[in-house]
């Protein structure tokens, strides 16, 4: 459908477009923000697919910039100001940063021609990741009312699609909605006493394909890597507690191989475009459909067969239920945080709205003798009341702008030697540094100049103190942007909707989920009904439709004795037909008494008998 969404788009017109992961979603807007001229104004909140989408651009030769979390006001002013007077192609900013008043001011006089909002879902309180920043996203429109806009998801239910359509005050929008069937994408559950076990089994037949395997949690990635590579089966791990450098590495690791297995949380999603995943294995099933599809729809994307596996054990849907119930925290709890945060960055009563911090939350949460989980799922709480935004992915990198003229830059470094290879370094690699905020590799600098970590930051100090440029340091923590000012104790309150509503619909999610495990029913058409497209014939490919198919126990017996032209053992009998374990085995063991079959138990394998 992209034809369709672009030529829409290009021609002025409100636009939803529904792709499913994997869609191609970004070319839909790249494409007429190019064929329109002008500025396109990108809202995303999903900061490092805003890097990976500006780089990508200015590959292209086109001039693309990202406002996120830890800029100063001084790098923000400089953006804003090139994308005023035309300087800038493409804007890629965050629902958060549109609120403020200096955005707002210069917005008023860009030269928009299209806007695009990304992850359109979060606009909506009964979507998966609702986000309440994106509620203020129509009051651009006052200023800039003849500006079409698009709107692009993976996921929508029906309810969520018509808020995207009031909440963005979208006009005569032309939907452009894809089938999220997927003709080639087996969905399998399996129950299981060992998951552990049946995943060591199935990934025995995989040594040739290329995989990924999902957690809820950065501990249990870590584990079952660990427990992998004790048994000879390698593989990369991605979380969001890596550095950037680290998952850059495993995430090029993972996409050069054929035969490569990432074991992940759900911070591994967002730009893998890797075609040839052969399987999804979800170690542990999330709190909604909406991320099980998203996270499925990363195996086969080119289109051949591929499966999408769960396996589960008895107490999968208690642990679900309970860490559902950790991510609401008592109230009163919530309010203690919000308290305790703002006297640990010393921010004043009514003062604070827009400003950030990085904070280390394992040393607040010491500080102040709370538990930390608790304090993560309060933080997340507070970003839904629209209180705050927590940047964690941190990772920024030290930039530099220098602001003295070029001929006084060079004054100075006839004055100082010591600092003078440095800025020589900065001036041949660093275009436009006189201009705008650059950052640095600063492990680049250290390796052409040979000087240790130590050093540079000195001289970067040096340079700061002299006042010839300005510095935004790196930091590695999580970053705080305060989103309103700082309330009296007794003025602050948690909304209804960030709280109970989303408790309420948080629990409504897991409970599809349930209905989805536990109820026999072609999985396919399960999906597609959850999000109220039209059901196609069954499958034909998921657990379900494999176990009930037209295929009676004779020919089943039949295929299985073809099947058997050589000898295989159970796993791979039960890999191959997907069906469970007791039935194979009493298909097995009936092709037994008939002495049609014998078992071989040197080499654990079912055999026809010569």
């Amino acid at each position: 459908m992209q034809e369709e969404i672009i030529n829409d788009s290009i021609n002025g017109k409100d636009v939803l477009a529904l792709l499913p992961t994997g869609g191609g979603k970004s070319i839909c807007f790249q494409i007429p923000g190019i064929a329109r001229e002008g500025l396109t104004l990108v809202i995303s909140p999903l900061i490092s697919l805003m890097q990976d989408q500006v780089n990508n651009l200015e590959q292209r030769g086109f001039r693309a910039k990202a406002i996120t979390s830890g800029m100063n006001h001084r790098q923000i002013d400089l953006i804003l100001d090139n994308a005023r007077f035309g300087g800038i192609d493409f804007l890629y900013t965050s629902p958060e940063r549109i609120q403020s008043k200096l955005f707002i001011e210069r917005y008023k006089s860009m030269p928009i021609s299209l806007i695009v909002v990304d992850e359109a879902h979060c606009i909506s309180e009964w979507g998966h990741d609702f986000r309440p920043s994106f509620l203020k996203i129509k009051k651009l429109r006052e200023f800039k009312k003849n500006t079409p806009l698009i709107a692009l998801t993976a996921t929508a239910t029906e309810k969520v699609k018509k808020d995207i359509i009031n909440y963005l005050e979208l006009v005569e929008v032309k939907i452009h909605e894809a089938s999220f069937y997927r003709k080639n994408l087996s969905y399998e559950v399996y129950f299981t006493k060992s998951k552990k076990q049946r995943i060591i089994e199935y990934l025995s037949l995989q040594k040739n394909h290329c995989g990924i395997i999902y957690c809820l949690t950065r501990k249990r990635v870590k584990e079952l890597a660990k427990e992998l590579i004790a048994l000879n089966i390698p593989c990369q791990v991605y979380h969001g507690g890596m550095e950037k450098e680290e998952r850059k590495k495993a995430m090029d690791s993972w996409k050069k191989k054929k035969d490569s297995l990432m074991i992940a949380t759900n911070a591994f999603g967002m730009g893998i475009d890797k075609p040839d995943v052969r399987y999804v294995i979800h170690h542990q099933f999330p709190a909604s459909l909406e991320a099980f599809f998203q996270e499925a729809g990363r195996a086969g994307r080119d289109e051949k067969e591929a499966r999408a596996i769960s396996f589960i054990e008895d107490n999968d849907f208690k642990e679900l239920e309970k860490q559902t119930q950790d991510r609401f925290p008592e109230i009163d709890y919530i309010k203690s945080i919000y308290s305790a945060l703002c006297n640990h960055l010393k921010i004043a009563i009514s003062s604070g709205k827009d400003e950030f911090y990085p904070i280390d939350l394992i040393h607040f949460s010491k500080t102040f003798n709370l538990d930390l989980l608790p304090v993560y799922h309060g933080l997340k709480i507070l970003e839904k009341n629209g209180t705050i935004h927590i940047n964690e992915n941190g990772n920024q990198r030290t930039a530099i702008k220098w602001i003295v003229k070029s001929v006084d830059l060079y004054n100075f470094q006839l004055n100082n030697s010591i600092l003078s290879p440095l800025i020589t370094h900065l001036l041949r690699n660093y275009e436009n540094s006189f201009d705008e905020y650059i950052s640095l590799n600063e492990v680049r600098i250290m390796k052409e100049l040979n000087i240790p970590q130590k050093k540079l930051t000195q001289h970067l100090k040096e340079i700061e103190k002299y006042g010839i440029a300005e510095i935004s340091w790196r930091t590695k923590l999580p970053v705080i942007t305060f989103l309103e000012a700082r309330k009296t104790d007794d003025a602050f309150s948690i909304k209804k909707s960030a709280y109970h509503d989303l408790k309420e619909r948080s629990f409504q999610k897991i409970n599809a989920v349930k209905k989805f495990l536990e109820t026999k029913a072609c999985r396919s058409n399960q999906l597609l009904e959850y999000f109220h497209q039209n059901q196609k014939e069954t499958c034909g490919k998921c657990d379900y439709c494999a176990s009930t198919r037209k295929n009676s126990i004779k020919k089943l017996k039949k295929e299985l004795m073809h099947f058997l032209n050589q000898p295989r053992n159970l796993v791979e009998i039960m890999t191959f037909f997907k069906i469970e374990e007791e039935q194979t085995k009493d298909i097995l063991q009936s092709l037994l008494i008939e002495e049609r079959l014998e078992f071989s138990k040197k080499n654990k394998c079912y055999q026809l008998i010569s």
